[in-house]
């Protein structure tokens, strides 16, 4: 029997596994928005000195997870996995900017999601005596998540008020069980939901029944009141998906809406940058939790937080087919101590 279990989707976290440390590195317009200050570097250009928007993505995973382990102080000869995954086809940002780290590695794929599906298998490989350092990691660019879900960037096609903007960036975690905190205690795993949504163009509506099913599955499996958390945040679900989230969940008999709050919303100034609905993207939720919120975290302004990324599980081939848009939300309970 599965001991560790806490309900439908739920796991409880019986050895302390610690966020060791954290490290971001963002674009130029994700470092023109209102987190500017919590970001370990932002870089001048999409290009960053390569030739395409591939290699300056891989080149950003690469820079990550060096400044991660230097924050740390650790070598790659102290990791024991590295889980890792992005946006572009068979993972290739992930794949090339680790390919030289020599490191057992997992690739992964949860589309937006991706950083809390790696910090999910990273605390399962911890907790289950596995593994004693776990990388999770991930990134997204904006120029080449256009060129491969939507238009290149040349055709300069109009973007309608719904559509997000894919955050240019990489965030890295490491987990670990030496730390002193902050630590992540609960698990919840999310299923796939579609609920029909065709428009690739409209991610926040696609993606919020997700959220709302993992959210309230969270508090259902382990009884949880609300105000447990002092912020519940969800992953790039922009403007729209927000405020169809929230209203769902209230629905749902879970109202959130003193303590919610989304990264896509978060990132950038949605006012005076011109993002329409938001951030979306890898690199979204990942750079706002291993900027703002850890940091945030470790200042001791927030003790408790359930992370939420969401995820669009589409590919070209899908949505050229006309198939609708699948979701996935996975959430990760973090605290600054653990509770006696």
């Amino acid at each position: 029997m599965a001991s560790k279990k806490n309900g439908k989707q739920t796991v409880k976290i019986e050895s302390p596994v610690s966020i060791a440390a954290t490290a971001a590195i963002v674009g130029p317009k994700e470092g023109d928005g209102p987190l500017r200050l919590y970001f370990d570097m932002i870089i001048d250009d999409e290009l960053w000195g390569e030739k395409s928007w591939e290699k300056a993505e891989s080149k950003i995973v690469k820079e990550t997870f060096s400044r991660l382990l230097s924050k740390a102080d650790k070598t790659t000869g102290d990791i024991d996995y590295v889980i890792a995954g992005d946006l572009l086809n068979q993972c290739i940002a992930a794949n090339f900017g680790l390919r030289d780290s020599e490191i057992p590695f997992f690739g992964v794929f949860g589309a937006c999601s991706t950083i809390a599906e790696s910090m999910q298998l990273g605390t399962m490989l911890i907790d289950g005596g596995y593994a004693d350092n776990v990388v999770a990691l991930t990134s997204s660019h904006f120029c080449s998540a256009e060129k491969q879900f939507r238009f290149p960037l040349e055709l300069g096609t109009q973007r309608p008020p719904t559509s997000q903007w894919t955050v240019t960036g990489s965030g890295a975690v490491l987990l670990t069980n030496q730390g002193s905190g902050p630590y992540i205690t609960y698990l919840t795993t999310g299923k796939i939901v579609d609920m029909g949504i065709k428009d690739s163009n409209n991610m926040g509506a696609a993606m919020a029944p997700a959220a709302v099913d993992t959210i309230a599955t969270h508090f259902k499996d382990t009884g949880l009141p609300i105000d447990y958390y002092d912020l519940i945040v969800t992953g790039d679900l922009g403007l729209v998906g927000k405020t169809i989230c929230a209203d769902l969940l209230k629905r749902h008999g879970f109202d959130i809406s003193d303590r919610y709050n989304d990264c896509g919303v978060m990132i950038f100034d949605c006012k005076r940058q011109d993002v329409h609905s938001g951030g979306s993207g890898c690199a979204c939720s990942a750079t706002v939790f291993t900027g703002f919120i850890y940091h945030e975290i470790m200042k001791g302004n927030l003790n408790r937080v359930l992370f939420v990324p969401t995820g669009a599980l589409m590919s070209t081939t899908s949505t050229q087919q006309g198939e609708s848009i699948p979701a996935i939300a996975h959430a990760v309970s973090v605290e600054r101590v653990l509770s006696s």
